[in-house]
């Protein structure tokens, strides 16, 4: 396993659309549920253990098992109620598998997958293994609404940054215990939601303007 490998897989800076992305942030900034760096702060952690854990769980089991990407991607599709969130993690997913492709030979795992699959499969053709995958997910799942964040409130970087620290450890149990799970069936896999931010995707895919896709 290559460390500099997964820097490059969890970059921000990888051309493959996340900046466009807010994990749902921008709609609870507008509903005035966040409006400081604490309440960023209770966002990430929500999100991690919820977002972050579904997605790091499948991208462990995408980069174990590339041959199986179909059955988790509709495992996924399922945990996924809110069709504005399924578009924008299909659209994640097919940007990532376009840099990707110019990095490395993929497999063939269909035209759109979800974003996690993607991420786990992507992972396993770089050479990395499991739990690699899913720290990529689980840190993706919070660093770009961190970066959001920065751009909407106009909060200071080194204190968001320093939430993404203080989640480090945390992360890092959520990708063990994803990665602990790659032989269960896909129906097993983590299935933790946020009802909140589903309905927020649906108000924001509505507005004529904003600033972040998802």
């Amino acid at each position: 396993m290559s460390l500099a490998t997964l820097l490059v897989l969890a970059d921000g800076r990888l051309p493959a659309g996340g900046h466009a992305h807010s994990g749902g942030l921008e709609a609870m900034v507008a509903a005035g549920r966040v409006r400081e760096v604490a309440d960023v702060g209770a966002f990430l952690r929500g999100r991690l253990f919820t977002s972050g854990l579904v997605a790091a769980a499948f991208a462990a089991s995408a980069c174990a098992r590339t041959g199986n990407a179909f059955d988790l991607d509709s495992g996924l599709d399922a945990r996924t109620p809110s069709p504005a969130l399924r578009r924008a993690s299909r659209a994640q997913g097919r940007a990532l598998l376009r840099a990707g492709r110019a990095m490395w030979t993929l497999p063939a795992v269909g035209r759109e997958p979800h974003h996690p699959v993607a991420l786990g499969v992507l992972a396993a053709a770089a050479g990395l293994g499991p739990r690699e995958a899913a720290v990529a997910a689980a840190h993706g799942a919070v660093s770009g609404p961190a970066s959001a964040a920065v751009r909407l409130l106009g909060l200071d970087p080194y204190a968001v940054h320093a939430l993404l620290a203080g989640l480090a450890p945390e992360i890092d149990r959520v990708a063990a215990d994803a990665a602990a799970r790659t032989d269960d069936p896909v129906d097993d896999l983590p299935a933790a939601g946020a009802p909140l931010l589903d309905i927020g995707a649906e108000l924001h895919a509505t507005w004529e303007v904003r600033l972040f896709a998802s």
